[in-house]
């Protein structure tokens, strides 16, 4: 069943990738050279090996530290360097139970879930305010459209997994909540008590409850 949701993930996002297309057989990302541009430049192809097309980090589950109880494990190219310019990427998602991966947008990619173990409650928001929902269980694919806001939530007893795709070699994750009350400047006081309809003291505990843990 894995398998066949691997073929059917490379299928439809070959065709209808989100990345630009490549112009040569590979271009594996070189992170040193410092240079920005959309994506990295390319190392040397004599420098190329195996071990640029490897990642082992998705066979275990996630160390989850955290109060939302989920964690992202990410297979894109910054893990990946081969990844560069082939405009896919992969992701693991444990969930406890209760857990929740908050509502969240991928700016440059559609997301597909293939659920490994436990059931999740999942859903995004259309831009007609339209919230798409659906209760999934192991063995179950759901798909995220690009750019829309979306959400996990593991309402079971048992820990959950997913494995997720997405067609961009660096798909971005914005966490709507983390996004606008904790950005760095951050976002007018006015600007969250007119949105939310809410007072300073309340944006205050909001950001105090987000804002990053010290170590």
């Amino acid at each position: 069943m894995v398998s066949a949701f691997f073929l059917v993930f490379l299928a439809l996002f070959g065709m209808v990738a989100a990345d630009p297309d490549l112009l040569q057989d590979l271009c594996v990302a070189n992170k040193a050279t410092g240079i920005k541009v959309n994506g990295f430049p390319c190392k040397e192809e004599a420098n190329v090996t195996e071990a640029d097309f490897f990642f082992s980090g998705l066979a275990n589950p996630g160390v989850i530290n955290n109060s939302v109880g989920s964690v992202v494990t990410g297979a894109n190219v910054e893990k990946i360097p081969g990844l560069n310019t082939l405009g896919v990427s992969l992701g693991r998602i444990d969930y406890q139970p209760g857990g929740l991966n908050p509502p969240h947008t991928h700016p440059r990619a559609t997301e597909i879930i293939f659920v490994l173990d436990g059931e999740l409650d999942v859903g995004f928001i259309t831009t007609s305010n339209k919230l798409i929902a659906k209760s999934v269980k192991k063995g179950d694919v759901f798909v995220f459209p690009k750019g829309l806001v979306h959400f996990q939530k593991n309402n079971g007893e048992k820990p959950a997994s997913v494995i997720a795709g997405f067609n961009s070699q660096l798909p971005g994750t914005q966490s709507i909540a983390a996004t606008l009350f904790t950005s760095t400047p951050p976002v007018p006081d006015n600007v969250l008590t007119k949105a939310f309809q809410i007072g300073t003291k309340e944006v205050d505990k909001i950001k105090n409850k987000l804002a990053p843990k010290k170590s």
